[in-house]
């Protein structure tokens, strides 16, 4: 890889808010920094129209800085296919945006799906660095998770991955036959953890920290949502332990790089389900890159891409 200075505006789309920044590589540091809230009931034409105003504001500051701009790395809370191509629209619509003929206007783009470039952002920068194999999961809005080998995110067959937290899981009684059907990230996400607690404490509680909070000070019936939350979390990463064999398991988002008994109750639980002696004492950490991760690793994407001494062929973002 080239050691020239490289400069790519990451951009982090995600369900709550949108970070973007001006990242100089090979150091990943940070030079300016824009967040608004992402307002996805708004549509997908707004929430573009959004990236592309911050895209400018940060390209007239790497003008002013005398810095070219490589690119722009645009990571969606959305699946993005091999050839980055986005097929799905969970959270936002924007499937018929015209993303890369807007943002192509400032520099070259590159898509990728948010998780896998806050993976790439550990790998490079946090506390994946000395790993080759690691598993990186993100808890905040969504939750979803991401294999990483050698430095690159495992992509499968169409580049589902991932989605760890939004399939629905059926479970029937044995004694009346009634089926309970739900996903992980009903039980376990931020909006989850809000939508829970007003079932007990209405109107209390705006977002999922405030929740965490709540049960870090003492509440009752918070602890009881965010216990059970990180205990449903932790179940779920140990089976993907038990599956993929990592080396360590990386937490990042909102609500993953929280302390307290979210987290306690996830790494309890997630050692609890490893089956295998050997594996069950492995490292589970917060990701060191921390709310930084998205736009970092989504900088990063373009600089793999573009930078000199780097051929499409040796990049698999």
């Amino acid at each position: 890889m080239s050691c020239l200075p490289f400069h790519a505006i990451g951009i982090d789309v995600g369900g709550t808010k949108i970070a973007a920044g001006l990242v100089s590589f090979p150091e990943g540091e940070i030079f300016s920094r824009q967040i608004v809230p992402t307002s996805p009931h708004r549509g997908g034409q707004a929430v573009l129209d959004d990236a592309v105003r911050l895209a400018e504001v940060l390209a007239k500051t790497a003008n002013a800085q005398g810095m070219i701009l490589g690119g722009i790395g645009l990571g969606l809370c959305e699946l993005i296919d091999p050839d980055g191509h986005i097929f799905s629209s969970h959270s936002i619509q924007l499937q018929e945006q015209s993303i890369v003929e807007r943002l192509s206007h400032f520099a070259p783009i590159v898509l990728e799906a948010d998780v896998r470039s806050a993976a790439l952002a550990e790998a490079m920068f946090g506390a994946g660095r000395s790993l080759r194999i690691f598993l990186y999961v993100t808890i905040g809005t969504g939750i979803s998770s991401c294999l990483m080998i050698e430095g690159r995110p495992f992509l499968g067959a169409h580049g589902a991955t991932g989605t760890m937290a939004s399939g629905s899981i059926e479970t029937a009684c044995e004694r009346c036959g009634h089926v309970t059907r739900g996903t992980l990230e009903e039980v376990a996400s931020g909006p989850a953890l809000v939508a829970r607690f007003h079932q007990h404490r209405p109107g209390m509680a705006r977002t999922g920290q405030e929740v965490l909070a709540a049960a870090g000070a003492g509440d009752a019936q918070a602890f009881e949502v965010v216990h059970s939350a990180g205990r449903a979390v932790g179940t779920m990463v140990g089976f993907l332990v038990n599956v993929l064999d990592p080396e360590a398991v990386i937490v990042g988002g909102g609500v993953g790089l929280a302390e307290g008994p979210y987290w306690e109750s996830l790494v309890q639980s997630a050692r609890r389900v490893i089956y295998s002696d050997h594996h069950r004492t492995i490292p589970v950490v917060h990701a060191l890159t921390g709310e930084n991760a998205g736009l970092v690793g989504a900088a990063a994407t373009v600089w793999k891409r573009f930078a000199p001494g780097h051929s499409p062929a040796q990049v698999h973002v």
